[in-house]
């Protein structure tokens, strides 16, 4: 097995080789001072293992990482560190090991022995997995992040689980920026805002590789990518629910909003707001657009039952609109146009009074004068002549 050693210390280098030179399983290629001098060598020559220190200055260990993992995600990394507190944990579970400061012999012959039983069982990718064999999944975003294999859709199937919630956020968040690049400091502005600098990319390197050993698991055709401390994820075709929701939203506008069947089709696919469950700050803007983009069409497509005399239907339709948006004037006219075009006056009344209600009482406001005027005009039109 070969391995390069970094570390900014040259005694810590030297002290690290000799150690391992005792132990004999692996032979060290190259000693460098820098994360740049490393990556430099394995540009050019491929290692097993990297032993690599966490506080270096100009770029450090888990900086590094990320890029050791571009060069070949096969490379084994374990951190060499002097941090104590609150890394840990999370290094203990995302890399190959880790090794406190200063190292000792006995920690060191068992990273070792995890070595060797890690190569010895080579990850699927290097045994012929390939992404047209993995399984194809379905991604939700409307009501709550949700990844199913096609045909999981049964109740009972077994979730896509997430090793913190951290993880799943940051998932979600490059999966909001649709495969566009995403810089680390507006990673760290948006998901750990409260963090110290230097804790805050430790809480972000760790999500990153709970996403990418999740990946390997059930998403091999995902990868998620690095360059010039920017992060993206490389999805090679698929789409969320989202993205199927808002392209043939487009597509029916443009070409008239004719169709019925297709925009049913669409609408079924608003199980509920966008991330709602998760309650994502920077999901707000998306998740209102997408609200009223389905309130505006699911509008329409009432307006057009009742233009075509699908009138009770218009009014099953137009009641489950009003469950999401019980303030909204535009619903409460549609429903007493509806109610008059069937007669039903008293329905009209009761549903009319109903939502003054709620308007008051909840919002303390009065109905729009729009919305007033008709109930008034079809008020009129049940009076005796």
């Amino acid at each position: 097995m070969k391995a390069i050693l970094i570390d900014d210390e040259r005694s810590a280098l030297t002290y690290l080789e000799r150690l391992l030179e005792a132990d004999g399983r692996l032979t060290v290629m190259g000693k460098y001072t820098s994360a740049q001098a490393g990556l430099d060598h394995l540009a050019a020559e491929r290692a097993d293992i990297v032993f690599i220190d966490i506080g270096m200055p100009e770029m450090n260990g888990l900086e590094a990482a990320e890029w050791i993992q571009q060069l070949d995600s096969l490379i084994h990394i374990v951190f060499v560190t002097a941090y104590s507190e609150y890394a840990i944990e999370a290094f203990e579970l995302q890399v190959l090991d880790y090794l406190l400061k200063p190292v000792h012999a006995r920690r060191l012959s068992k990273t070792l022995d995890r070595i060797a039983a890690t190569l010895a069982d080579p990850p699927s990718s290097s045994l012929g997995v390939t992404a047209e064999q993995s399984p194809k999944v379905k991604v939700r975003c409307f009501q709550k992040l949700e990844i199913l294999e096609v045909g999981q859709e049964a109740v009972g199937a077994k979730p896509f689980k997430w090793r913190t919630l951290k993880s799943q956020e940051l998932f979600s968040f490059l999966l909001h920026h649709e495969g566009e690049w995403v810089s680390k400091e507006q990673l760290l502005d948006a998901l750990w805002p409260e963090y110290h600098l230097d804790k805050a990319v430790v809480h972000l390197h760790t999500s990153i590789y709970q996403i990418r050993k999740a990946l390997k698991e059930r998403m091999q055709d995902t990868k998620l990518e690095y360059n010039l401390d920017r992060y993206r994820l490389n999805r090679n075709g698929w789409i969320t629910d989202v993205e199927l929701f808002e392209r043939g939203i487009s597509e029916w506008a443009a070409s008239g909003s004719g169709g019925t069947p297709r925009i049913e089709s669409l609408l079924a696919l608003y199980r509920g707001n966008y991330l709602e469950e998760h309650d994502y700050p920077w999901a707000y803007a998306k998740r209102e657009r997408l609200r009223s983009m389905y309130l505006a069409c699911a509008s329409e497509l009432a307006r057009e039952e009742l233009r075509s005399g699908r009138t009770r239907q218009s009014v099953q339709r137009l009641l489950s609109l009003q469950q999401r948006e019980p303030y909204s004037d535009d619903i409460c006219g549609l429903l007493l146009t509806a109610y008059a075009q069937l007669g039903d006056y008293t329905a009209a009344q009761k549903h009319y009074e109903s939502f003054v209600r709620i308007l008051e009482d909840e919002l303390g406001i009065e109905p729009q004068q729009v919305t007033h005027q008709l109930y008034v005009q079809l008020k009129t039109q049940t009076l005796p002549a």
